[in-house]
């Protein structure tokens, strides 16, 4: 068996005056960076005004212990097999784009409770779940995603705008798929790990949740780790409560679609506090390659280059998720979905051989009845994901392509 790949795209072209700091995490740089900002001192020793001490419940876990716990798995019956594969066959009878894919027009009479149950633990439980069982190999690729989308809709009815462009035209493209193609002739303009076999640091998508379907696993490795946002939050708070300032100011974030700015500015870290309906709460979005580049895709040299701290800041984020993270044992025909503002995700390098090739489909959602509150400077992009997606324009393609923010060409 071939060495499981972990990082083999040349690093992208760091622009003048950016720490020494790249997309692939190197420890000793980080150690060192940490002691020669603790040397030099001048830290806050307290956290930002409002922000927590301490977060509780059950979004604070660790991966070494959190199996004595929880199940975060849920297998489907042959019985809710059979009831998936009714309301296939009755969207299909409706002779619909798959746009219109709804709880309505995919029914699911018996299995829609425990589905909005399992959306319950994604909001105010440990803010995961894999769903088991799904037999990929039984059906068209079409059939698999009217099945994916259509499970989807029960657990978090609204889909996200993943890229506004398809096959050159505007176009509300709702399903991405997220499979190597470096060996394709699109392999000089890949921008983004997602379309490579390199491993895929800690970081959060765009929106509420982040669902993903297993078509297929690799030959080797692609391990895909999650990590609780709220116990590595305590962990900073805890040791070095100068990067919660730091994480919760202003950082310049580059926007790799065509915009006229090319960067927009705003926290990664947001602090809510607790409402008449809803607890405390911390809430993390943010991708290291929009900082420190990828690929075909280095940080713009018209960007102002991210400051010391923030460069310890993102190593931090990295190795701490490392460290209290969970593997998911994600399987081919499992779907895991993730509360994106809860938790950050990571996945480990891989290789492909034969025919394991490992090929995810990825969801944006978002639960209207139990979504978090959008964080202020957040709102912009979750409406670039969410307003404005009609049925008749949504976009779900059936095959593999570059999207627009990781594409060199866009």
């Amino acid at each position: 068996m071939p060495a499981t790949t972990t990082f083999v795209t040349p690093a992208a072209v760091p622009p003048p005056g950016h720490p020494d700091i790249s997309y692939a995490p190197d420890f000793a740089k980080y150690q060192a960076r940490v002691s020669r900002r603790v040397k030099a001192g001048n830290l806050p020793q307290d956290l930002p005004p409002g922000f927590p001490k301490e977060l509780k419940g059950d979004l604070v876990w660790e991966g070494q212990t959190l199996a004595e716990t929880h199940n975060w798995t849920y297998s489907l019956s042959p019985d809710q097999l059979a009831e998936v594969d009714r309301a296939v066959a009755h969207f299909r009878s409706l002779g619909l784009p798959l746009g219109y894919i709804t709880p309505e027009t995919f029914p699911l009479p018996t299995l829609r409770a425990e589905l909005r149950r399992l959306s319950d633990e994604l909001h105010t439980g440990h803010g995961f779940f894999v769903l088991k069982g799904l037999r990929v190999d039984e059906h068209s690729r079409e059939d698999n995603v009217i099945t994916y989308v259509g499970i989807s809709s029960h657990v978090a009815p609204q889909r996200g705008r993943q890229d506004s462009k398809f096959d050159g035209s505007p176009a509300d493209v709702v399903l991405t798929h997220i499979k190597d193609l470096s060996s394709t002739a699109e392999k000089g303009v890949i921008g983004s790990p997602a379309y490579t076999a390199d491993k895929q640091v800690f970081h959060t998508d765009s929106g509420d949740i982040v669902a993903l379907f297993a078509l297929e696993t690799a030959a080797e490795g692609g391990a895909s780790k999650l990590a609780s946002t709220w116990r590595v939050y305590n962990e900073i708070a805890r040791s070095r409560p100068d990067l919660i300032h730091t994480l919760s100011q202003n950082w310049d974030v580059e926007v790799f679609t065509q915009s006229e700015k090319g960067y927009t500015s705003r926290p990664l870290l947001y602090f809510q506090p607790a409402t008449t309906t809803a607890p405390e709460r911390v809430a993390l979005q943010y991708g290291r390659r929009y900082f420190v580049g990828f690929g075909a895709l280095p940080r713009s040299a018209s960007i102002p280059p991210i400051s010391e701290a923030q460069a310890e800041a993102l190593d931090t984020l990295h190795f701490l998720g490392e460290k209290f993270c969970i593997s998911t044992d994600f399987q081919k025909g499992d779907i895991q979905y993730v509360n994106n503002l809860a938790l950050f995700h990571a996945r480990d390098g891989f290789t492909n051989e034969g025919s394991k090739q490992r090929h995810l489909l990825r969801l944006w959602l978002r639960d209207p009845e139990n979504a978090w509150e959008t964080p202020e400077p957040l709102k912009p992009r979750f409406a670039q994901l969410y307003d404005g997606v009609t049925p008749e324009a949504q976009v779900l393609p059936l095959v593999p392509y570059i999207r627009s923010e990781g594409n060199k060409r866009r």
